[in-house]
């Protein structure tokens, strides 16, 4: 009899354990991290993040790291998929402060849509196709499309864009600028890590 009342309660703890788990997994919600590297060791990473929290990283055998290089507006023609950090102008346009070109293999798995975004109070995250770009004013004129729409965006002179292009492990070192998209929160405080972006000659746009 005590042998089944315990294996009873082996089997309700793993059952308790199991939904435990299953709930942090669906409350969890994904996060966004901005910082630079001031620790690697294998392939957990510590953070020091743009608020100043210190972070733990883990990133999985299979995470996708990307490596942003220094790019300019030559670089951005019709066609391009960009991804453009920006501010909404009383005017209906968006005046970027930060651009950075996907690679191909990122057309379909990176969304193409206009959304808020949390790098700036009140900023934007437009992920289109430049449809056309011409001189403006104030700098460069795109105009870019998404499933859902369009915006006219404003790039001034100097306005930081960078590549994303294919990167690896040896990237990651410390005093080395990241972003991560959508890090996953674990029960015991740190961060999985599905993709990473990592600056080599230029910070990842914000």
């Amino acid at each position: 009899m005590q042998k089944m009342t315990r294996r009873a309660l082996g089997a309700a703890g793993l059952a308790l354990i199991v939904t435990t788990s299953a709930v942090w997994a669906q409350e969890a919600q994904p996060v966004r991290v901005r910082g630079e590297i001031t620790k690697v060791d294998g392939n957990t990473l510590s953070i020091k993040a743009r608020d100043g929290q210190n972070l733990t990283v883990k990133l999985a055998d299979n995470t996708r790291i990307s490596a942003m290089e220094k790019a300019s507006l030559n670089d951005i023609k019709e066609g391009s998929f960009i991804g453009v950090s920006a501010m909404p102008q009383s005017d209906g346009t968006q005046k970027a402060y930060g651009i950075h070109i996907f690679m191909d293999s990122q057309r379909g798995v990176v969304a193409d849509r206009h959304t808020p975004w949390d790098s700036r109070p009140g900023s934007t995250m437009t992920n289109a196709n430049v449809a056309t770009t011409v001189a403006g004013k104030d700098g460069q004129d795109l105009l870019v499309k998404y499933k859902d729409g369009e915006k006219k965006v404003v790039v001034p002179a100097g306005t930081p864009i960078a590549r994303y292009t294919p990167g690896s492990a040896a990237d990651l070192k410390v005093g080395a600028k990241i972003f991560i998209a959508a890090a996953q929160k674990q029960p015991d405080g740190s961060l999985s890590a599905p993709n990473i972006a990592v600056g080599r000659d230029i910070d990842p746009p914000q």
